[in-house]
C-alpha cells in the first residue's frame, strides 16, 4: 500500500451529508467499501502480510544461530560469526516487529472506517461482495496453518531436544519460531473470521414488520 493512496475518508456527518439523492449515497458507499476491503483483505495486503512473517522469521534464524551454538565450545571465529549473524538477525526482526504493530494499527483504522460507510445504508449487491468469500477463505487457511504449525513447534522442540542436540539454545529458539507461527496466525484468524461475520451480518434479511419497507433504505442498526 502506497502511502500516496490515503485510506478513504469517513463518512461526513449527517448534518453535512449533501447527496443528491440515495442513489449518489450507495455508490459513494460501493467505492469506498470496495477500497476498504481491498486494504483490509486484498491480495496486496496479504502478501504483505506474509511477507513481514518471513522477515519475522528470517530474522529470528539469524538470532538463533548464535543462541545455538552456545551449546557448544567455539573459538574466536565461530564466536565472530554468531555475533554478526545475530545482529543481521536484529536489523531484520525489529523491522518486523515495527511493521507488525504498524499494520495493525492500521487494520484498526480500516476496520474502522468499513464499518462507518457500512452502517451508513445497505445495498444487497455490494454488500455480498464484501464477503469476499475466497479471499476470507486464504486467509483463514494460511493462519490456521501457520497457528497449527505453531502449536506443533512449541511442544516439539522442548520433547525432542537433548543436552546435548542443542541444549537450551536449541530450545529457546525454537519457541520463538512457534510464537511468531502462533501470533502471526492468530492475529490473520481473528481479522478473516471478524471480516467474515460481520459482512454476514451486513447481508442478513431484516425481520418481516410494518416498517420494513422504511427501513429498507435505512441505515444498518449498530450491532
Amino acid at each position: 500500500m502506497s502511502p500516496r493512496a490515503p485510506l478513504p475518508p469517513p463518512p461526513p456527518p449527517a448534518e453535512l451529508r449533501s447527496w443528491p439523492d440515495r442513489d449518489a449515497r450507495t455508490a459513494d458507499r460501493a467505492r469506498a467499501l470496495g477500497e476498504l476491503g481491498r486494504r483490509l483483505l486484498g491480495p496486496g495486503r496479504l502478501v504483505a502480510f506474509l511477507l513481514v512473517f518471513g522477515l519475522l522469521q528470517l530474522g529470528w534464524g539469524l538470532i538463533g544461530v548464535l543462541l545455538v551454538s552456545l551449546a557448544d565450545p567455539l573459538d574466536v571465529f565461530e564466536v565472530l560469526f554468531a555475533v554478526f549473524s545475530a545482529a543481521l538477525g536484529t536489523g531484520a526482526f525489529v523491522p518486523g516487529v515495527w511493521l507488525t504493530v504498524r499494520g495493525l494499527r492500521r487494520d484498526r483504522v480500516v476496520r474502522e472506517r468499513l464499518v462507518q460507510w457500512a452502517l451508513l445504508d445497505r445495498h444487497g449487491p455490494t454488500d455480498a461482495r464484501l464477503r469476499a468469500p475466497a479471499l476470507s477463505a486464504c486467509w483463514l487457511v494460511l493462519s490456521f496453518v501457520m497457528c497449527a504449525a505453531g502449536l506443533w513447534a512449541g511442544f516439539a522442540v522442548p520433547a525432542g531436544t537433548t543436552r546435548d542436540d542443542g541444549g537450551y539454545g536449541l530450545v529457546a529458539y525454537g519457541m520463538g519460531v512457534a510464537l511468531i507461527l502462533w501470533t502471526t496466525g492468530l492475529t490473520g484468524l481473528v481479522k478473516a473470521v471478524g471480516h467474515y461475520r460481520f459482512a454476514v451480518r451486513l447481508t442478513a434479511p431484516r425481520p418481516a414488520g410494518p416498517d420494513a419497507r422504511s427501513a429498507s433504505s435505512g441505515p444498518l442498526p449498530p450491532g
